[in-house]
Parts: C-alpha cells; sequence; structure tokens
C-alpha cells in the first residue's frame, strides 16, 4: 500500500488485511490482502459478487467475528491512529457503535423483535453517550425524525414486526447514529427492499452522511447502487480488491476485466423490453481451493496463458490513483 506523504492521515487505513476460516475441509481465504484507506467525510463502495469477501471484511473491520480459534487474522485496521487489531475486547467494544456504527443488510434480525423501538434507540443512547431516561427519549424522537420517521413519539412504542421493512432500516440507521460514529458500515442495506424505497434509504444515507461529514462504506453487490453515491468503489474478488478508483474514473474507464463484466451484467434503462442480460460465465472461485494466478482468469474472456501463473498486484500508472490488478487490463480508453 502506497505511503501517505504529505497529506492527513485517513480516518480508517486497512492494510494487508487477511481473515481465514478454519473449515474440516481447510483454509477457507475469505479476506486475502486487502488494503484501503477511507479519508473522513467520504463515501466507499465495496462491489462484488456474493462470496466475494464484502461482508467479512466489513465484520473484520470491527471484529464482530468468532475468536475461537476458527478465525485466522494478519495484518491491520487503523482507525483515527489506533490499530484495532490489538485493541482489547473492552476497548474494541467502546470504539464499536460510538466510533464506528453498522447497518446490516436485514433490520429484522438486527433489531430485537420482543424489544419495543424506543427502548432499543434509548438503550444506546444512555449506555454509549450517558443520557438520562428524559434527554434520551427525546434525543431518540429526533434521530427517528432525522431519518425520516412520521409520528416518530408514537413509533417509539412499536415492536420491529409492526414497522414495513423500508421504516425498520430507517430505524436501524437511527440506531447506528445514536453513537454519533465517524464511521458507518452499511452491509447491502438496501437488498429486502422494493426499488422505489431502495432509492430513499440511500438518498437518505447520503444526505446524513454530508450533513455530519461521516465516512462511509456502503457494501454492495451492485455497482448501479453506488454509481450515483460513492466517492470512490473498491471491486472485490475472491477476497481481493481487484479495482479501486474515484467512482467516475472507473465507471468511464474500468481497467479490470471483472469489473467490465459487473458493469455489463447492470441492466439499462435504455434497453428494449426482454433484452437478455449479460452474465459472468462460471462460478466464483472455491475460497478453500483459489486458482493459482490471477483468481479471475477461468472466467475471463481476455485471459491469456501466463494470467494462470502468476497473481497480478494491485498497482496503480504513474500519477494515477486508479489501481487495478491485472496483466493485460483494458486500454484506458475503453468504455465498457
Amino acid at each position: 500500500m502506497e505511503p501517505a506523504t504529505g497529506r492527513q492521515p485517513p480516518l480508517l487505513e486497512v492494510v494487508d488485511l487477511h481473515t481465514h476460516f478454519v473449515t474440516p475441509r481447510g483454509i477457507a481465504r475469505a479476506v486475502d490482502g486487502v488494503s484501503f484507506r477511507l479519508e473522513r467525510g467520504r463515501m466507499l463502495g465495496i462491489v462484488g459478487e456474493s462470496g466475494s469477501g464484502k461482508s467479512v471484511l466489513s465484520r473484520s473491520i470491527i471484529d464482530i467475528l468468532a475468536r475461537d480459534g476458527t478465525v485466522r487474522y494478519r495484518g491491520q485496521v487503523v482507525f483515527e491512529g489506533r490499530d484495532l487489531r490489538q485493541l482489547p475486547p473492552k476497548a474494541m467494544r467502546d470504539v464499536r457503535g460510538r466510533d464506528i456504527a453498522m447497518v446490516f443488510q436485514d433490520p429484522m434480525t438486527s433489531l430485537n423483535p420482543v424489544m419495543k423501538i424506543g427502548l432499543q434507540l434509548t438503550e444506546v443512547l444512555t449506555r454509549r453517550r450517558g443520557f438520562s431516561a428524559r434527554a434520551a427519549r427525546t434525543r431518540a424522537i429526533e434521530l427517528l425524525n432525522a431519518v425520516g420517521i412520521a409520528d416518530p413519539e408514537r413509533q417509539l412504542a412499536c415492536y420491529p414486526m409492526h414497522l414495513s421493512g423500508g421504516m425498520r432500516q430507517r430505524v436501524a440507521i437511527a440506531i447506528a447514529l445514536a453513537g454519533e460514529p465517524k464511521l458507518l458500515i452499511a452491509d447491502e442495506p438496501t437488498t429486502a427492499l422494493d426499488v422505489t424505497i431502495q432509492g430513499q434509504i440511500l438518498d437518505l444515507l447520503q444526505r446524513l452522511q454530508r450533513q455530519r461529514n461521516m465516512a462511509v462504506i456502503l457494501i454492495t453487490h451492485d455497482l448501479g447502487v453506488v454509481a450515483g453515491y460513492a466517492d470512490e468503489v473498491a471491486v472485490m474478488y475472491a477476497g481481493q480488491i481487484v479495482e479501486r478508483s474515484e467512482t467516475g474514473e472507473l465507471l468511464r474507464r474500468p481497467r479490470m476485466p471483472y469489473t467490465e463484466a459487473l458493469m455489463k451484467s447492470v441492466p439499462l434503462m435504455s434497453a428494449p423490453p426482454h433484452t437478455r442480460l449479460q452474465s459472468i460465465p462460471g462460478l466464483p472461485p472455491n475460497l478453500l481451493d483459489v486458482p493459482g494466478g490471477c483468481r479471475f482468469h477461468e472466467r475471463c474472456r481476455y485471459a491469456r496463458e501466463d494470467c494462470s501463473e502468476r497473481m497480478p498486484p494491485l498497482t496503480a500508472k504513474s500519477g494515477s490513483d486508479h489501481h487495478f490488478a491485472c496483466w493485460y487490463p483494458l486500454a484506458a480508453g475503453a468504455e465498457a
């Protein structure tokens, strides 16, 4: 990873992070040498197919995976100058939920189904921020109002099952914001919602990010989701970042064939009815037995013989911040 010289240290810096799972069948390399940095107030989109390691990466950052010997870590997660991997569990719990918060894919599993919304919100405020019961209730109403929930006082008395999927996700966002985090990780926050509500949730996250100067990691399998929201994009494949750039640059000039394939698989509004969607041939590699060389070579239409022999490093051309891992990258002027 290139050194940060001549500029303010990033809010978050992940350095050569490995998260491997010990299974009866061998070692699954879910995250395998990931590095990136995220500045304050910026939104990073992490994109890739299911099984690419996106969610494991997010859980590794906030350290909520098992500590029973079935998970092996290597690398650094540096937040505000502290390596979170070196913190004792109690100190990490103080960081989690206060400085770094997370919104999960399905709010019905992240919210407690037998606790009223109000209690779940005020509990965060009283435990994490030391609010009195009365101040916590007032702040909870403000948070529900901030995430666009009408009649917030009445909603405090509701259980999660009384709310729609979009409303539950807004509540989950309000709970995540209760600790005033500097970094919010949203793991597929719109997957279980219909298209109209998806847009509302993404608009909400972007508005809150800008109002609070909060950094956001938005995890998704859909490049179309991050196109209008993320400042920069990292594309993951088989546990590795294979391309990273400013969003506009990456969408205009993808260099990694996998990124091009993801872009071509996104439905186009301008396409005639019944247009066949393009798909990526084959399946992602088995993380218990990843192929040699470039991990995408077995599915890549541009692959050559040596692509199966050597793994390409994630590098950028001189003077560019567009990183890609490919021995034979797409032409810089090519459009996907």
